[in-house]
């Protein structure tokens, strides 16, 4: 009876923990989401700062790089793209007729609420503007993102010095036979986000380029603004490009179902092209996830986790494909190649080593 009465206690106390632990977790799942997406940006960094590290850069500084060169591209696209777009937007409602700006038709409606959302941007000489000046007040849900930015980057900084210190503390838990299978998968997972946001960044770039030159070409309204949407909603696997196929029909068709299905089919050839010629030869399947793995993990994340997680939806999905071919289908980590996108290969092997 003791015997018993004792395995009970024990297995019910292991019940209350792991629940405990359960409930812990899903409590914490903004700052594990934050986490795990600082890891991702260190992962793509990482390549970067090793290679000015060979060249007697301290991490540290090389760290501070390419922050600055975030913020610069940032703050380049905000003088550059928002006063333009707000002009197109200024000339959109200038060119209707008096009885439509007076009127609150469906384009008359649209038209003011993208001027709208656009004048409150912050942009060159306003954002600096807004902070010099003492009296603006921050709301709660602006002060709660920048601490969430702070705290993603400053984690993601720490992670690259810290890194190969957990690294070696977790494999030096294990047992002797399974602590290199454990590295190498570690650094294939790592390799792969890298690789990933690297892409993902480049293909922003090339899809918002080309998208806003062939809508400037066909006389597409707000071809600047919808061109930078299309390419940054690139981040959002399956549901961004859709949206930015939505959008830009939806404003042609303001004009003419012609410009309408110009705009669709822009955005189709680009998409096509990206999938099967830009991605294949520049990202190189870097994930390795199927378009069902993606649609699904999007899903579940997205249900699970909230809107938020949705960026997260393609590394979490790589981080568990990767475990399940190491762990269960007896893949050999060392032998899968990735592509060392912006890097040299050899950058990332000396990383590794």
């Amino acid at each position: 009876m003791r015997e018993t009465a004792k395995r009970a206690f024990v297995a019910a106390l292991i019940v209350v923990i792991v629940v405990a632990f359960a409930i812990a977790l899903w409590k914490l799942r903004l700052v594990i989401a934050l986490l795990f997406l600082a890891f991702i940006i260190a992962a793509a960094m990482r390549p970067g700062i090793d290679a000015l590290y060979r060249r007697r850069i301290p991490r540290g500084i090389g760290i501070l790089v390419h922050y600055a060169g975030v913020a610069a591209v940032i703050g380049l696209l905000l003088w550059a793209i928002v006063p333009r777009a707000i002009t197109q937007v200024q000339d959109a409602l200038g060119e209707l007729p008096q009885e439509a700006r007076e009127s609150t038709g469906f384009k008359q409606d649209i038209l003011q609420r993208v001027q709208r959302w656009l004048e409150d941007l912050p942009s060159g000489g306003r954002l600096v503007e807004q902070l010099a000046d003492p009296a603006v007040e921050v709301g709660r849900t602006a002060f709660e993102v920048s601490l969430g930015i702070l705290f993603t980057l400053a984690c993601a900084a720490y992670w690259i010095f810290e890194r190969e210190r957990a690294e070696g503390l977790v494999v030096s838990l294990l047992p002797p036979k399974r602590r290199r299978l454990v590295r190498e998968t570690w650094e294939l997972i790592d390799r792969k986000l890298g690789a990933y946001v690297r892409g993902q960044l480049l293909l922003i770039a090339l899809v918002a380029t080309v998208l806003s030159f062939i809508f400037w070409l066909i006389g597409l309204p707000f071809w600047l603004l919808i061109g930078v949407f299309a390419g940054i909603v690139e981040i959002i696997p399956v549901i961004g490009p859709l949206a930015a196929g939505t959008l830009a029909v939806g404003v042609g068709l303001t004009i003419s179902w012609q410009l309408a299905l110009g705009a669709g089919i822009a955005v189709l050839v680009v998409r096509l092209l990206e999938d099967y010629i830009v991605i294949p030869r520049v990202l190189g399947h870097a994930v390795g996830l199927t378009p069902l793995t993606v649609l699904v993990a999007v899903a579940a994340v997205t249900i699970l986790f909230g809107g938020f997680a949705v960026l997260l939806a393609i590394p979490l999905a790589a981080v568990v494909v990767t475990l399940i071919d190491v762990v269960l289908r007896g893949k050999a980590p060392a032998e899968e190649e990735v592509r060392a996108l912006l890097f040299p290969a050899k950058d990332a092997e000396t990383s590794e080593g």
